[in-house]
């Protein structure tokens, strides 16, 4: 098993190279600085590598338990890491001072949040769901509930969940049925819940006093459909006027899932009201819960993103190690001829590169994408707010499916690097690959991802936004063709762009179609964002490309930059390629889909 090690020099070249630290130049980051940038990654790593990454594997060996009380005893030492956490104010990290927190950009807090999930996924997951509710509550909830909440939430010294699934609903939030009635007017401004939900990470666990549950709910003259559903917030013990933890609320853990991998986190099973109604408070607007979950839920996507790419990260770097550790064969005579390891052997080294290169890219393309949500929401001109918003909501689909689908196949080749020991628990590469298996699925499954993307996000504006961002790549494709050492990474750059852009046409085409538009933009969804994916992450490659050809030339000998160049090469030429052929697949159609009886296959 080889330790965990932040990958600090490649943040610092996104964040400083490829973005410029453009976010501090937003007048709300007027006193951070790159110095300061350089010391939060620092601390982080030291946080990620020395407290959070040597619990990760015990964590997956020892798991969680359910007690007979309901409560939730955590694997040996994660409650003491995530109380070293909220004691360094990591938690406040990208909160505004406003509201208690450090107000820092969010494209630092997704950098420190990449290395927390690379060093410890399960224990990751639970200041990732506070986030989310800090952001649902902030934007939501009546000055009363933020007074009485929100400090402990910001703190970290509460944490916070998300409450959707039921057994009969899942995707479809339609059909919800967890009930809440008003009380009588003499008892208070509460409802009592009742109900149930499966599937809420860190739902019960022994790191913190108090956990506050975000639930969505039915009032008994409700509408059916989603706009009959309410979002409430239920604290696991009630709090008292002068912030004192009061009566425990009729909320208990029912189980505990027994799941593929992510065994340090807590995936609970929550009744509501088994007695006589857990109390909750309405968040928001009656019979609008989803829409103010859904600020919730954007929160989570883009850091379920940044989740796979800190898996990604850990994937690479121990297949890395083990290549050069495991000595196997040798070398061609033209080579030597001498025993080697297996780092020398051209189809490791081309699992390996493909490992690096994505990685990279897909980092890149994140971070780009939280620079554009600190633009998004702090910058002085209300027109440049709104650009950055359309594209960061372009992206986020993207950064959520292609990212999580990308760190299952880097995980699996990092096994695959390891051969038969690979298949060995003890030597880690198949925790990271079951570990990593459940990002496309919750938070939305990247089918929904994609449907979002080729739906939602595209038909909103006709595609312009993303056409934006297409004629972004062409202009990086353009720069590498002006300049002789890179020319050759231009002409499949260029051509991915214009792939793009002729599938994006095809989509839009199609799905006008008043008869077969619907089943035109769910057959072609997911190989659109996969193309969209590969594009929009070769040109971050790139913009890297340039960045470190110029660094070179300037006369810098760190071997950084030649891998960044190596990186960059194989992500062009060799992995874009594999994008590109999703094209065929949509002019293929989708008629043969319809055809199929999928019971019968």
């Amino acid at each position: 098993m080889f330790p965990y090690a932040a990958p600090v020099r490649d943040l610092q070249f996104v964040l400083a190279d490829l973005l410029d630290h453009r976010s501090l130049s937003l007048p709300a980051f007027a006193e951070a600085s790159p110095e300061l940038v350089d010391a939060v990654l620092d601390e982080a790593a030291k946080l990620a590598g020395d407290v959070w990454g040597p619990l990760n594997a015990s964590g997956d060996r020892q798991g969680c338990e359910r007690r007979h009380d309901g409560g939730v005893t955590l694997p040996d030492g994660f409650a003491s890491a995530y109380q070293a956490y909220v004691e360094g104010g990591w938690n406040g990290i990208g909160v505004s001072e406003a509201l208690g927190g450090q107000g820092l950009p969010e494209v630092m807090a997704s950098a420190v949040q990449e290395m927390l999930h690379g060093a410890n996924m399960a224990l990751g997951l639970c200041p990732m769901l506070t986030a989310g509710a800090i952001e649902a509550l902030a934007h939501h909830g009546s000055d009363e509930l933020k007074a009485r909440y929100l400090d402990k939430l910001v703190e970290g010294s509460w944490t916070g969940t998300m409450n959707l699934t039921e057994p009969q609903a899942g995707s479809d939030l339609s059909r919800v049925r967890t009930r809440a009635v008003p009380c009588a007017p003499d008892e208070g401004d509460f409802y009592r819940l009742s109900g149930q939900k499966i599937f809420i990470t860190w739902g019960e666990h022994d790191a913190v006093e108090n956990i506050l549950h975000l639930v969505l709910a039915r009032t008994p003259d409700a509408p059916e459909g989603n706009k009959g559903i309410s979002l409430f917030l239920v604290p696991k013990f009630l709090v008292n006027d002068d912030g004192s933890l009061g009566e425990r609320n009729d909320v208990v853990c029912a189980s505990i899932e027994h799941k593929l991998g992510i065994h340090g986190s807590p995936t609970c099973t929550l009744s509501f009201g088994e007695q006589d109604g857990a109390i909750g408070f309405l968040v928001g607007d009656a019979g609008r819960g989803l829409n103010h979950m859904f600020t919730m839920m954007n929160e989570a996507r883009h850091k379920v993103g940044i989740q796979g790419i800190g898996v990604a990260e850990r994937a690479c770097q121990h297949a890395v190690a083990y290549a050069a550790d495991r000595s196997q064969g040798r070398t061609p005579a033209y080579r030597g001829g001498e025993p080697c390891t297996i780092s020398e052997h051209l189809d490791v080294r081309r699992m390996l590169v493909s490992m690096r290169s994505r990685t990279d890219a897909l980092r890149a393309l994140a971070l780009y994408c939280a620079a554009e949500l600190d633009v998004a929401r702090h910058h002085e001109d209300a027109a440049m707010r709104q650009a950055a918003q359309v594209r960061a909501e372009v992206l986020i689909p993207v950064v959520k499916a292609f990212s999580t689908d990308q760190a299952v196949d880097i995980a699996s080749l990092g096994v695959q690097v390891h051969g038969g020991m690979g298949f060995i628990e003890e030597t880690g590469a198949a925790q990271m690959l079951r570990d990593a298996r459940i990002a496309p699925i919750y938070e939305g499954t990247n089918g929904i991802q994609a449907l979002d993307l080729a739906g939602r996000k595209l038909q909103r504006d006709d595609g312009a936004a993303l056409a934006a961002l297409i004629d972004d790549v062409e202009a990086t494709a353009a720069a590498l063709g002006a300049h002789a050492e890179l020319s050759g990474l231009a002409p499949e750059l260029a051509a991915g762009a214009q792939d793009l852009r002729a599938c994006v046409a095809q989509v839009l085409e199609e799905g006008r179609d008043s008869e077969r538009g619907l089943d035109a933009v769910q057959a072609y969804a997911t190989p659109l964002l996969s193309l969209t994916g590969h594009v929009l992450c070769a040109w971050q490659m790139g913009l890297a490309a340039l960045k470190a050809q110029a660094a070179i030339e300037a006369g810098s000998s760190d071997d950084f930059y030649r891998r960044k160049l190596v990186a960059a090469d194989f992500a062009i030429r060799q992995w874009l390629p594999e994008g590109r052929a999703q094209r065929r697949i949509l002019e293929a159609g989708f008629q043969g889909l319809l055809d199929i009886d999928a019971t019968r296959l």
